[in-house]
């Protein structure tokens, strides 16, 4: 997903040449370092297997997120099942190797090549000539020259999402031969393998009313392995089918059935038989693994986050309600005794049952081609300084906060190091030098630089301010949580520095009507056991002593933790942290809360509101109502093309109006501009690769966007399918996908699983 001014320096801070266009960062010098070195984290777990070991037949029912609102890609409601349904029934002229580079389809692509620069820059495309449309139509010039005219651009009557690249072509034009489509551009572009990829007919491409209409649900002519078969959006499920016009190596599966659950619904649609593959969040790949009696490095209880505090309060509510009925029932009848316990045999034999039908599965794994992100709002408030922006970077402990969320999964954590590449891909350089690493001496001193003081004074807040703290957190819209007055036990996050105010004080821990009265020290041990970082439990006390016990006899006690934030003209230092609520998003909100814990030690105070996730991007990050913010971008063979928009520097509108493009912090340079803007006309490839290291520097040194980690993917997969899982940089190669064939010890009546077997 993803869910965006630059104020004058002060002369004496460190800073005031990060921004001016004269950063120096001697970590560009290693631009030239051995490539070998760069390796993706983790490679693709999908049960490799050659053709040959593969079985001929069978249905894959694969979840998706829902039936895709449309199957033209280059629609704005476009989304991943629009992308899968393309991959699989359309041509693609590159593909992604394991490094996350493009690389030549042979099964349409004989060649493709720059053929002239001057006056102006050449590609010609060779096709396979076996290459043709479902209706028997070559596929040729005129169905490139539709999409161009379709995507320049210039036709308002095209209700486009994006036409970077085809904006820069001057004209397309056949060969020597058929099989030949010279492309000329107008101005050079270096990421023309980029373009094409998709590449629909004509048919689609050639009127504004087919090409936003005609393609939404239907796709009658395609060229890929597989072909629309039907798109049922009330049993919610898209159905692809082998291709019989096909050329290339013909898909093992008979069919792909794209089946709408949602990520919350997903073990349940495995346990029930409904999907062979699916996605999973690390509590679903926990309960899988659990299944099959192991300890699963993918059982992340500090990923689950808030969801999983919720789910044991609501088991010990369950068992405490259970546990007083079953006690009444004692004394009034033995009859009912009897009925409980069979009641607990038949749940028993349930859960026994539930836990073998998820042992049809394995869950594999790999880091996402995406990192999450800390976002900081620079449009306005403190966030506006870059020295604040800043001061939050070094305030976080990046190795810390991926070991969170990817140690337990048994994945690497190592913090993401570049904005525009993820690690294997050539354009990745750890950069985040030009900002440094956690310091917090260093962000306290940022802070004091910008004119905030360590427990300066605060004017008095309303009074009713503290009552919207108790108030509901669980995905209300206005659900918020101070952390400013929390207090908490030592954790991993402590490094054993006093800080004055922190010293906790039984009962007086501001929001303590949070935490509840009974069984607070069970709650305490269930929270340490799942791995979540808590805000504080009233009472609690520091280092294991007695509250005040840390002063000679006689030294006036520190002050409230409330008054050892940074405060400047009466106001105290306060950001809004704005997080989803959905249960797809716990891991989001463990590192929300701990980078609020990580703030709170350089004395900013947090105010986390979390909000429904279908409101999270639209209303809060795009909209600008936010000061922090977690979310994720996509990783990109194409930087100098994608990335542009998420970093350009944003303008002011004729109306006004400042147009961000997909820059949500709001920060930009001109510098930043240029050296994009240099990238995507040289057609060299190692140049491009360097003006992007130094761009990417000149991003880290704005510190309005921090990359964090790269995320995990946990696919649940029945044992025999291969060729697919977690995919990491590769593209799918669906025509290789399907069940592994039976050895002649393990054969049985059917060799391959159907779309009812089990």
């Amino acid at each position: 997903m993803s869910h965006d001014g630059v104020r004058p320096s002060a002369t004496r801070r460190a800073a005031a040449f990060l921004l001016a266009g004269a950063l120096t960062v001697s970590a560009l010098s290693a631009c030239s370092s051995d490539e070998k070195e760069n390796r993706p984290l983790a490679g693709q777990d999908i049960a490799p297997a050659g053709r040959a070991l593969v079985a001929d037949g069978g249905t894959l029912r694969w979840a998706v997120d829902a039936v895709p609102a449309t199957l033209n890609t280059f629609q704005a409601d476009a989304d991943a099942a629009t992308s899968r349904v393309a991959g699989a029934v359309l041509p693609s002229l590159f593909r992604l190797d394991a490094r996350g580079r493009p690389q030549p389809n042979p099964a349409y692509l004989e060649s493709a090549k720059v053929v002239d620069t001057e006056p102006r820059q050449v590609v010609l495309y060779r096709l396979d000539q076996q290459a043709v449309w479902s209706d028997g139509r070559e596929i040729g010039a005129a169905d490139f020259a539709a999409q161009w005219r379709a995507l320049s651009g210039k036709d308002s009557a095209y209700w486009t999402a994006r036409n970077a690249g085809y904006d820069r072509i001057a004209k397309i034009e056949r060969g020597h031969d058929d099989l030949e489509v010279k492309v000329t551009f107008a101005r050079p572009y270096a990421d023309w393998k980029s373009l094409f990829t998709p590449l629909y007919p004509k048919e689609v491409m050639g009127t504004p009313d087919a090409f936003n209409d005609g393609a939404r649900s239907k796709l009658k002519v395609t060229a890929g392995p597989f072909a629309l078969k039907k798109v049922d959006r009330e049993d919610g499920k898209v159905t692809l089918v082998r291709s019989t016009r096909w050329w290339g190596s013909p898909a093992k599966l008979d069919k792909i059935v794209l089946c709408a659950v949602p990520r919350d619904e997903r073990l349940d649609a495995l346990a029930e038989n409904k999907v062979d593959l699916a996605e999973v969040d690390p509590d679903d790949a926990e309960r899988i693994a659990a299944a099959h009696g192991t300890k699963t490095t993918a059982a992340s209880q500090a990923a689950a986050g808030a969801e999983r505090e919720k789910a044991e309060k609501a088991e010990k509510a369950e068992k405490a309600e259970k546990a007083a009925k079953k006690e009444k029932e004692e004394k009034d009848k033995k009859k009912d005794k009897k009925k409980d316990e069979k009641k607990g045999d038949e749940d028993a034999a349930e859960a026994a049952a539930r836990r073998k039908a998820l042992r049809r599965y394995v869950v594999r794994s790999s880091l996402e081609p995406a990192y999450t992100q800390l976002a900081l709002n620079g449009s306005e408030g403190p966030l506006a300084d870059e020295r604040v922006r800043r001061a939050v970077a070094r305030a976080l402990d990046r190795t810390k906060l991926a070991e969170l969320v990817l140690k337990p999964l048994g994945l690497p954590a190592v913090p993401v190091g570049s904005h525009l590449a993820l690690a294997g891909q050539p354009a990745y350089e750890d950069n985040s030098g030009a900002l440094g690493g956690q310091d917090t001496k260093g962000a306290r001193a940022l802070l004091a630089d910008a004119g905030w003081i360590l427990g300066g004074p605060v004017e008095k807040q309303a009074k009713d301010k503290k009552d919207k703290k108790g108030k509901d957190e669980d995905g209300d819209e206005a659900g918020e949580k101070d952390t400013a007055g929390s207090k908490g036990e030592k954790s991993e996050d402590d490094d054993g520095t006093y800080i004055v105010g922190e010293d906790d004080k039984p009962g007086e821990a501001e929001g303590a009507g949070d935490h509840g009265g009974d069984g607070r020290s069970e709650e305490r041990a269930a929270r340490s056991a799942d791995g979540k970082q808590y805000l504080g439990e009233p009472g609690a006390a520091r280092h294991g002593g007695a509250p005040g016990a840390y002063a000679p006899m006689g030294t006036a006690a520190p002050a409230r933790a409330a008054d050892t934030v940074m405060a400047k003209d009466g106001k105290a230092l306060s950001l809004r942290f704005v997080l989803p609520s959905g249960p797809g998003s716990a891991s989001l909100r463990a590192v929300g809360d701990r980078i609020a814990r990580m703030l709170r030690k350089v004395g900013i105070r947090t105010t986390i509101t979390k909000v429904p996730d279908d409101s999270y991007f639209k209303d809060h990050i795009a909209s600008g109502e936010y000061d922090l913010a977690l979310y994720s971008w996509p990783a990109t063979a194409f930087p100098a093309t994608d990335a542009r928009p998420v970093y350009a520097k944003p303008v002011p509108g004729a109306d006004g109006e400042l147009k961000v493009e997909q820059n949500y912090t709001r920060v930009g340079t001109d510098r930043i501009d240029q050296l994009f803007d240099e990238a995507l006309v040289t057609l060299d490839a190692g140049k491009e690769r360097e003006l992007m290291r130094k761009a990417d520097s000149r991003i880290w040194a704005g510190a309005a966007s921090i990359p964090l980690y790269q995320r995990p993917q946990l696919t649940a997969a029945r044992p025999r399918l291969v060729n697919v899982g977690a995919f990491g940089f590769r593209t799918p190669v669906y025509e290789d996908m399907g069940y592994q064939e039976r050895t002649p010890s393990s054969a049985s009546t059917s060799s391959v699983p159907s779309a009812t077997s089990s």
